[in-house]
């Protein structure tokens, strides 16, 4: 373990995290982690916890976090995408090798149902973009 532990401690929870200050010099020698915020990387709101007042060091920390997390949230999604692509390789190659024509009948619709709708909204949003002239 660190022997020097952050200034603070996020506790991710769905859409951000609970903010807290965490401090070691007190007299017991224990950690104390005291809640001062609530923030929302969705909407980028910072709340402060209690009634507190937080500094600008405070804000500044909360803000470098929040960077930091919508950066490593946006990296996850595309590898899980990835991954997507990759399982849809693997399924096709069950579909074809291994499959039992009864776990055929078990998935086939709820595929075919998947992919059509996947497939019309990357035609729909690839059409945007030529129309817009992106590439």
């Amino acid at each position: 373990m660190n022997a020097q532990l952050p200034d603070y401690y996020f506790r991710v929870r769905d859409n951000g995290a609970f903010v807290f200050r965490v401090d070691t010099q007190n007299r017991q020698r224990r950690i104390d982690m005291d809640q001062i915020a609530v923030v929302n990387i969705r909407n980028g709101e910072i709340k402060p916890h209690g009634g507190r007042t937080l500094s600008e060091d405070d804000l500044s920390q909360i803000r470098a976090w929040m960077a930091e997390r919508t950066e490593l949230i946006a990296r996850r999604d595309m590898d899980d995408i990835h991954r997507a692509v990759d399982y849809l390789n693997t399924t096709t190659h069950w579909v074809q090798s291994k499959a039992s024509s009864e776990q055929l009948e078990e998935i086939t619709d709820d595929l075919l149902l998947a992919m059509h709708d996947l497939r019309s909204v990357l035609v729909r949003k690839k059409a945007d973009r030529l129309m817009k002239g992106d590439k």
